[in-house]
């Protein structure tokens, strides 16, 4: 039972590792599509796509015991996670957005301790402390790095995403506690329903934006099918099978794909700094994935007595 446990482990942790190459890549799609459309307009569009192959998908499963309370609560985290992420990308660029998200690695160990009295092993901490350091170097300002009209520091873009990352965390935390490995499509149909509705009873209160243009309609379908849809339901099937502080360490790689993709196409280019810390952040995912099972092995090899 011990190693069928392990295995769905892995197998969980390396879907979690392929939806944060994903996600990544959707900073620089959702930064372009909101040329074309309000913050808020688009996360309607987006999430009203998703929320449409999740219901047909789920069906009768929306309404399982337990499922719409659960979901509910968790849309308006999720809600809350798009809204800010959304809104700073407008006053941010990919990367610093993807970074400054990336702080949910800090916010989830932090919460889970407080929260569930859960005290991560000395592996995940190692993996937490180099995550971190490494995201200090990404987002640490320098002399070139200031954005139009700015004088260096952090845009309120980057404090809406560092608001995006704490709401974030306490997403991944729900979602651990909720999740079971029977109720993920139900859940994941609830909530980006509810993402939908919330987004759309924002857009009166805004000033209102839409240009139906190709790359607009590329965003919504890839957004709305892809990164959200399918990658929230793999979110939460993951989830059912690891733990929130593995899954948060996982997902700080989302920024250092998020800054190549950029980079890739031409949208930024970044120095040693910022290299350095995605660096940083990878090394401190393997001490977490890594380090503890090594650790345990060898003091599990020095025990056994010799024959």
């Amino acid at each position: 039972m011990k190693q069928e446990r392990s295995g769905a482990t892995w197998r969980a942790d390396g879907a979690l590792v392929l939806l944060t190459v994903f996600w990544g890549l959707t900073f620089v799609v959702v930064k372009d599509a909101l040329a074309f459309a309000d913050p808020f307009t688009f996360l309607t569009l987006r999430f009203a796509v998703g929320a449409a192959v999740m219901v047909a998908i789920a069906r009768g499963r929306m309404f399982a015991p337990g499922i719409v309370p659960k979901g509910l609560l968790l849309a308006a985290v999720l809600f809350v996670c798009f809204a800010l992420q959304t809104v700073g990308l407008t006053d941010t660029t990919p990367s610093r957005a993807a970074f400054l998200t990336g702080l949910n690695v800090l916010f989830v160990p932090l919460m889970s301790m407080v929260l569930l009295k859960r005290l991560p092993r000395w592996g995940t901490t190692v993996g937490v402390v180099l995550a971190a350091v490494g995201l200090y170097w990404l987002t640490r300002p320098t002399s070139g790095e200031a954005l139009p009209g700015d004088g260096g520091g952090l845009h309120l873009g980057d404090w809406l995403s560092i608001g995006c990352a704490v709401a974030y965390a306490g997403h991944i935390l729900l979602t651990e506690r909720f999740a079971t490995k029977d109720n993920a499509v139900g859940l994941v149909a609830v909530q980006l329903a509810g993402v939908a509705v919330m987004s759309a009873v924002c857009m009166p209160f805004v000033e209102r934006k839409l240009e139906w243009t190709p790359p607009l309609v590329v965003a919504v379908l890839t957004c709305g099918v892809l990164a959200s849809a399918v990658a929230i339901l793999v979110q939460t099937w993951g989830q059912a099978r690891t733990s929130a502080v593995r899954a948060a360490l996982i997902f700080a790689l989302e920024p250092v794909f998020a800054a190549a993709f950029s980079v890739a196409v031409g949208r930024e280019v970044l120095g040693l700094q910022e290299w350095l810390g995605g660096a940083l952040i990878v090394v401190g995912v393997f001490a977490s994935e890594l380090g503890t099972v090594v650790w345990d092995g060898w003091r599990a090899r020095g025990r056994t007595p010799a024959a």
